[in-house]
């Protein structure tokens, strides 16, 4: 004889909790429910055990994608990842990301932006900031477009070189922090075989 679905009831807020044969089972998102047509007198045969499985667990995908972007952008790229790393099986991290990505969540050019703007902000030179677009799963298109928007590369190495007074360190500065031997030489001047600053 089949298990029958004797009560759903609301738990909290997106969740509920649902009662089987007249004894707690389990609680499930509010999503599950509706997806698999829950309800009271449900007879929860082999199938329909399937189906509220694979709903769970993309549901509690779903939950984890959008915990891991509350705290902060992510690339599709690295969204999935993360995802991965909790034990998530490929289809519903495909999933996640996609409804993710339909909502508006998970944007790779606007995030890739907004990184860019950060690390610009704290000083790094346009070959930093792309490494570090790539190595957070960015596209090299999303970075290119992130780096297009930022101020010249010439006019943050002037700043940045100063608040540096000696030019030797400024050079050596600017190089560690990803700038181009153009924009260094804009701000800095060339230096000569002794590390002094010259303007030739």
């Amino acid at each position: 004889m089949a298990a029958r679905l004797t009560e759903l009831r609301r738990s909290r807020p997106g969740r509920v909790a649902l009662e089987v044969d007249g004894r707690p089972w389990r609680t499930v998102p509010d999503e599950v429910v509706v997806r698999c047509g829950l309800a009271a007198g449900m007879e929860l045969r082999r199938p329909q055990l399937r189906d509220i499985r694979r709903a769970l667990r993309e549901a509690e995908a779903l939950e984890a994608a959008v915990r891991a972007l509350v705290r902060r952008d992510l690339s599709r790229s690295r969204l999935d990842e993360r995802l991965r790393a909790r034990g998530v099986a490929p289809g519903e991290r495909e999933r996640a990301v996609a409804l993710c990505s339909e909502a508006g969540y998970v944007d790779d050019v606007r995030a890739a932006r907004r990184r860019a703007g950060a690390l610009c902000e704290r000083g790094w030179g346009d070959a930093a900031v792309e490494e570090r677009l790539a190595a957070e799963g960015f596209s090299a298109e999303a970075a290119r477009a992130a780096l297009a928007e930022l101020p010249p590369e010439s006019e943050r190495a002037a700043a940045a070189a100063g608040r540096v007074g000696d030019r030797r360190k400024a050079w050596s500065r600017l190089a560690r922090r990803g700038f181009s031997a153009d924009a260094i030489e804009a701000a800095v001047g060339v230096l000569d075989e002794d590390g002094a600053g010259g303007l030739g």
